[in-house]
């Protein structure tokens, strides 16, 4: 941050427009210094809390600044993480205006006051993924740690997932690294998360669940955040060992004890996180080959021209695609296709989807949604037992700008059901969930952002993928209701803000 501006020793007061951020330096940190649509100024540290993004490329929407990177989301009042990915804080700083100057004149500590809890405790949350620990994290900062259990099948402590296929399969970063920090931050008292401890069935009758163990738990109010599994491929050899699925941390874990020994690997499906694997595979040193019925990578999903476009970077790379293929079997050290293609393999690793995990709302009875396959739940998250409340992968709410039941499977709309049911329990938020989707993807060093939800009728090229700059809308019923970026992070920003804004 070398030659950034010295905000201690001042700016002239015209220099920053409503909306605006300048980016400087005091006592040697980074910080941003924000005018609010209101006029009033707020400093923050200007770094963002999840990866580091810098702050001042970002949006300032409503009272709050928005990560350019993933689209985290703090308070300019207090620094509050309020929207994944991010968790932690922002520091905040003093803001003097005086002799024509904007000054920026000491650190400033903004307690989050203790709100009460507007539902029966305790609370226990199903589920330590995404939407699990981001609730309990917000609760505990909310502090009410002390009235949250967690509950998680997992034997692994809460950790990034989206780290799972990206850094931690490309050996960019430790096991250690991918853990989360105790909920809370260390600003309240944490929630316990009991590891290892599936649940088998619920009773709304007596608010209870049992455990695999037998042990029965008792709620005041349930969350049910169970998230997905992996699908199972199913061909002869599929239940070999060297056949992998990847989900968990300790799924990768296991395709990298094998990776140490292996030389090709072969990936099926071109989907989101098979792609991310193949990447991930290729910067180890394997050669991958990738199999999909697809006519090219995502097309159902990104369209023909960008699915292309995912499949130039990975060949640029060294990985090999067998379109419109499937596979007949496994064996021998071989993949074998539907066209009589054998491909050489050490390991396989099947991406071809999830399943929203709805055994536990079965047993309590809870009503499901044919349409979109997940545990139905009004704009405020509740299901058809109004102590029960469910978020994630396997909820179904209604999508504010079109009514219709929507589910999503995405790391970040987890966590920011997760922070807004939090915030509604404490009465903090008590508008229906309405915020636009938003996932990102990424491969070889090229990142993609994708704000809105859409099946696509139609779309429209901006731009030119051959320079790594554009985007693609996504129209359904005449409206652009998804819009996909590469290199126009801010455009994604505006996106969002404006169908944020449209959904309220």
């Amino acid at each position: 941050m070398q030659g950034k501006t010295d905000l201690a020793q001042g700016i002239p007061e015209d220099a920053i427009a409503p909306g605006g951020m300048l980016a400087g330096m005091y006592e040697g940190e980074h910080v941003v210094l924000a005018r609010l649509e209101d006029g009033r100024l707020r400093a923050v540290s200007g770094s963002c809390t999840h990866l580091g993004a810098p702050l001042e490329t970002g949006k300032v929407s409503d009272g709050q600044l928005r990560c350019p990177w993933h689209h985290a989301r703090f308070s300019l009042e207090d620094g509050e993480a309020v929207g994944g990915p991010a968790l932690e804080n922002l520091g905040c700083y003093r803001v003097e205006q005086s002799d024509g100057l904007i000054r920026v004149t000491g650190r400033r500590h903004t307690p989050a006051p203790r709100r009460e809890l507007a539902v029966e405790t305790p609370i226990v949350i199903i589920g330590s993924g995404a939407g699990g620990y981001a609730m309990a994290d917000m609760l505990s900062r909310l502090g009410h740690g002390e009235d949250t259990l967690v509950l998680s099948a997992e034997s692994d402590p809460p950790y990034e997932r989206t780290f799972v296929s990206k850094q931690y399969l490309a050996g960019r970063q430790s096991r250690d690294e991918a853990l989360l920090p105790a909920p809370g931050q260390g600003l309240g008292e944490p929630a316990s998360i009991r590891l290892g401890t599936p649940v088998v069935s619920l009773d709304p009758a007596t608010r209870s669940l049992t455990l695999e163990s037998g042990e029965t738990v008792s709620y005041g109010t349930l969350v049910l955040a169970t998230g997905a599994r992996a699908a199972m491929p199913d061909f002869p050899g599929a239940q070999d060992a060297r056949v992998h699925t990847l989900r968990t941390l300790a799924d990768a874990d296991a395709i990298l004890a094998q990776v140490q020994e292996g030389k090709r690997a072969v990936v099926l499906g071109a989907s989101f996180i098979g792609l991310e694997v193949a990447a991930s595979l290729t910067q180890q040193g394997l050669d991958v080959d990738v199999v999909a019925q697809d006519a090219a990578p995502l097309a159902s999903i990104l369209g023909e021209e960008t699915g292309q476009y995912v499949r130039r970077l990975h060949e640029e790379h060294g990985v090999t695609f067998h379109m419109e293929r499937t596979v007949t079997a496994f064996k021998h050290d071989a993949v074998w296709l539907d066209d009589t293609t054998r491909l050489p393999a050490d390991l396989v690793i099947a991406g071809i989807g999830v399943l929203p995990r709805l055994d536990l709302a079965l047993t309590g009875d809870l009503a499901l949604c044919e349409a979109s396959g997940g545990v139905r739940v009004d704009g405020n998250l509740r299901t058809s037992d109004p102590h029960v409340y469910a978020i994630g992968d396997i909820a179904s709410y209604p999508d504010p700008r079109t009514g219709k039941p929507l589910r999503v499977e995405h790391w970040v709309h987890a966590q920011r059901m997760g922070q807004y049911l939090a915030r509604a329990f404490t009465g903090a938020a008590q508008a229906p969930f309405a915020q636009t989707p938003f996932f990102w993807t990424g491969y070889f060093g090229t990142q993609m952002r994708y704000v809105g939800h859409a099946k696509p009728e139609a779309s429209r090229l901006e731009g030119d993928p051959g320079a790594d700059d554009f985007a693609v809308f996504f129209r359904e019923k005449g409206e652009d209701r998804a819009v996909l970026t590469v290199g126009r992070d801010m455009l994604a920003l505006q996106m969002e803000e404006r169908w944020d804004a449209q959904d309220m």
